[in-house]
């Protein structure tokens, strides 16, 4: 399923009510703080002024505009890394559906569900820059955390597996615990 629903079934309502086993925010990295991107940008101004000053004064004045233009490009570049750095992924994990939320910089949220009796988590082992952890269930499949490093897609793996374990075992009665 994508987008958002305009109605919800009695049973979603229900799994949206439901406690959540395994709930998780995926988010990606960003290469700078606010605060050091600030900090870099002046001490890049800074040193593309000195030198741009520095060649005017030597007769190379065209050189002045490209170091402007110079600072103007990365400022863009990391702008574009900061608004790319609003997406994110929910993974909500109730006793009936795993719910994964995914919303674009823009806030366009697209929805999928999955039966997590059926449910497959699939990672390369060991993995790598390229491999892709996957959700699959009913010959559907579905790859989250591509932002994530290799470590990382790995510790989600093995969380969600667990979890996902512990959904399909049956909880075994107070009295024959007490008998073991």
């Amino acid at each position: 399923m994508s987008g958002t629903p305009t109605e919800i079934t009695a049973d979603e309502a229900g799994a949206l009510a439901a406690p959540a086993r395994f709930d998780a925010v995926l988010h990606p990295h960003t290469s700078l703080s606010p605060r050091g991107f600030l900090l870099f940008m002046m001490l890049l101004c800074l040193v593309s002024f000195t030198a741009g000053i520095a060649f005017m004064l030597a007769g190379a004045w065209p050189v002045l505009g490209f170091m402007g233009l110079d600072v103007a490009i990365v400022w863009f570049a990391f702008r574009a890394s900061y608004r790319a750095a609003r997406r994110y992924e929910r993974l909500l994990l109730t006793d009936s559906v795993l719910t994964v939320e995914r919303i674009s910089p823009a806030g366009e949220r697209r929805t999928w569900r999955f039966q997590p009796y059926w449910l497959s988590v699939i990672l390369d082992d060991p993995p790598g820059p390229d491999s892709a952890l996957l959700l699959r269930s009913h010959g559907r499949a579905l790859e989250i955390g591509k932002f994530l490093t290799p470590g990382e897609k790995r510790e989600l793996a093995e969380a969600l597996r667990a979890e996902l374990r512990r959904l399909r075992e049956p909880a075994m009665p107070a009295a024959e615990e007490a008998e073991t």
